[in-house]
């Protein structure tokens, strides 16, 4: 009778009976066990292995699973690794040369010294055992550490494919389009985890991420929980057309959205900004209320929640994009003189200061390039003004060099102050990095001088004034030049000297370093002797200068207006200052693009007498006999309670009024007719 009948027959069940003579060893099997229990399968319904692969006999089943996945190794990268194989195949040859050394006994033999043999069997496999497992356990580490070096090893072998890796940005050579935008720098934590980590970063904002309820995935802000539950509020993107490679898209306004619109430009003539919020508290992403109370916001020093309601406002517009809208194509286009998309421009442009001022330029260099792609050859906010400014904060100078190059030929940057001056710094320290071949080095230096050069003879009368901003006091011979004197700034005509102003105000600081301020130096005594000795170029860009700068376009001064650079506006024209400007629409453009129009209200000047006029001034709320809505006694008794507040304040105002009598005599003060003491 076999092992298994006779357990079953005493109740026993398999693991649990004591362990005996050789329970634990190493061995083959007699042939009679073999012919008494048959072909046996192992847990799981496995076949014993075959003699090759001999492994341990133990009465606790739990001990024999996957014993054969430990014993051949993990798996990583798809292969089985080697030296687990190799340990399998030395242990494998350990236990067979045990087994062979000891002899095989039968179930009838009984040894004399059972009891101690016994022990030492035990304790000395069970030592055997764990030593195998701990080999196991750190030869899976190793295994582990070999996957991670092949995976960095097949990073590195993508990265060769792809190009050379440097920590400066991509060469000039890039095939991507210049207005190319990159969704990963539109986040500003990229940026700030370059700075300070992403533990200090993303610390206390990970654990809330999980309880985001925001369905929709936005490149251009991330949604908060403390903002209202989003719901659609009726703002749409349609496709116009398509032709060239370039898609023409426009925002579209719903019925609804149309109404909350009028409401919304009452509540801006009102000049109460509490209209404002009561009008968000049933609409809460109308773009254009979410932008004017930012500015509200902001001129109350309260920049965290203006930068919070502008975020919302992106949130809003980017929730209502086209399926086939791009932010980072480039060949999306949005047409400037259509109202409905000038909230999306001025969204973007605040957000883009807020992340300026954040100390996040790179991230607003990706923020201007994306407003450029917008609708690059009108440029309606301008945004060449400010590219150069940013790409030189951010250190992005390979950019700015490629813009440069591209764009001369068809948009002359070399016109305007701020590239004429800033491409050439953009050289100068592009030629002090050490990380450069010195070939690239000295030609970087030598394009630099040549182009500030050319921009000092175009532009004299920035460099007064630079130098009076940077607290540096010119030579003798540089402040008593004639060209280089306050007649050259005199001379200059007003556009011209809005847009040196501009660039001063913003720029100025990039200047101040004692290397830039030497190396400007050398250039200013050469272009000194270029003018002593009369170079046909001076004369030249003067008679430029008369002709090009005569007035300046509107978008320009749409820009000036959205900077708030205090030299700037203070250079704009009268027509200019004279108007209104709003917030949400400032200098719209003469050929605007209406879908729809605001419905004509009647004006209470047009038809109201001198009377009605004057209570109207004391107490805005009193309305005429015909202007009464008929809402029932509520709306009565509000208004007979209006009119009662007006002829209480009414009397008031009689009661201190006094009138001068003529006839009646006039009392000599006496301090008149005192003497000094």
């Amino acid at each position: 009778m076999s092992r298994r009948a006779l357990r079953r027959l005493r109740g026993e069940q398999r693991g649990q009976e004591p362990l005996g003579p050789g329970a634990l060893q190493f061995g083959f099997r007699d042939d009679d066990d073999a012919e008494e229990e048959g072909p046996k399968r192992g847990p799981g319904g496995r076949r014993p292995r075959s003699p090759g692969k001999e492994g341990v006999r133990v009465n606790n089943r739990f001990e024999l699973i996957n014993i054969e996945d430990l014993e051949e190794g993990p798996v990583v990268n798809g292969e089985r690794s080697d030296g687990l194989r190799t340990e399998a195949v030395v242990s494998g040859s350990k236990r067979k040369s045990q087994s062979g050394s000891a002899e095989p006994r039968k179930d009838g033999e009984v040894d004399d010294r059972t009891g101690p043999l016994e022990q030492s069997n035990v304790s000395g496999k069970l030592r055997k055992k764990k030593k195998k497992q701990k080999n196991k356990k750190s030869s899976t580490g190793e295994t582990s550490e070999n996957g991670l070096e092949d995976i960095d090893r097949i990073l590195e072998r993508i990265e060769d494919s792809s190009g050379p890796h440097h920590p400066s940005p991509p060469p000039l050579s890039s095939r991507k389009h210049v207005l190319y935008v990159e969704h990963r720098h539109l986040n500003p934590d990229t940026e700030l985890k370059r700075y300070f980590g992403a533990r200090a970063v993303l610390g206390e904002q990970r654990p809330r991420q999980r309880q985001r309820v925001y369905p929709k995935c936005t490149w251009l802000t991330t949604p908060k929980s403390t903002w209202p539950r989003y719901a659609k509020p009726g703002l749409s993107m349609r496709l116009l057309e398509s032709k060239k490679g370039l898609s023409c898209f426009a925002f579209e306004h719903s019925e609804e959205y149309q109404q909350t619109q009028h409401k919304f430009l009452a509540a801006v003539e009102s000049m109460e900004p509490n209209n404002i919020v009561v009008l968000l508290q049933t609409s809460p992403y109308h773009v254009d209320s979410l932008l004017q109370l930012s500015d509200a916001c902001r001129f109350q020093d309260d920049q965290e929640m203006a930068r919070d309601l502008v975020e919302r406002a992106l949130y809003s517009m980017e929730c209502a994009f086209h399926p086939l809208f791009s932010l980072t194509s480039g060949t999306c286009r949005l047409d400037y003189r259509r109202p409905e998309n000038r909230s999306f421009y001025l969204a973007l442009y605040k957000q883009m200061s807020f992340l300026e001022k954040r100390g996040c330029p790179r991230t607003a260099l990706e923020y201007c390039k994306l407003i450029l792609s917008l609708e690059p050859d009108e440029d309606p906010l301008c945004m060449l003004l400010l590219v150069d400014h940013l790409a030189l904060r951010a250190r992005d100078y390979e950019y700015l060099i490629r813009l440069f190059q591209e764009w001369e030929a068809h948009r002359n940057l070399s016109q305007l102050p701020n590239f004429a001056f800033s491409v050439p710094l953009a050289y100068f320290l592009l030629s002090q990095q050490a990380d450069l071949p010195e070939q690239e080095l000295s030609s970087a230096r030598e394009k630099a001088s040549l182009l500030v050069r050319q921009a000092l003879i175009m532009f004299p009368g920035v460099l007064m004034p630079l130098l009076e901003c940077c607290s540096v006091r010119p030579d003798a011979a540089v402040a008593c030049h004639p060209f280089f004197g306050p007649n050259s700034e005199i001379s200059q005509p007003p556009a011209l000297s809005q847009l040196v102003s501009l660039y001063l105000g913003r720029s100025h600081f990039l200047w101040k370093e004692p290397a830039i301020m030497s190396w400007l130096e050398e250039n200013v005594r050469e272009v000194l002797q270029a003018v002593d000795a009369g170079d046909p170029a001076v004369e030249e860009c003067e008679n430029r200068r008369k002709v090009l700068y005569q007035r300046a376009p509107r978008n320009i001064h749409r820009h000036v207006v959205l900077s708030e650079i205090k030299e700037a506006v203070a250079a704009l024209p009268p027509d200019v200052t004279t108007q209104s400007v709003m917030g949400f629409d400032p200098l719209p453009p003469s050929d605007t693009i209406y879908s729809y129009t605001r419905p004509e209200r009647l004006s209470p000047v047009s038809h109201g007498n001198t009377i009605a006029l004057f209570f109207r001034s004391l107490l805005p709320s009193y309305t005429m006999e015909g202007e009464r809505q008929e809402d029932g006694g509520a709306e009565g008794l509000d208004h007979n309670q209006g009119l009662n507040r007006l002829m209480l304040a009414v009397r008031d105002m009689m009661a201190t009024f006094h009138f001068h009598d003529p006839e009646a005599p006039h009392e000599d003060h006496a301090e008149g007719d005192g003497e000094w003491d």
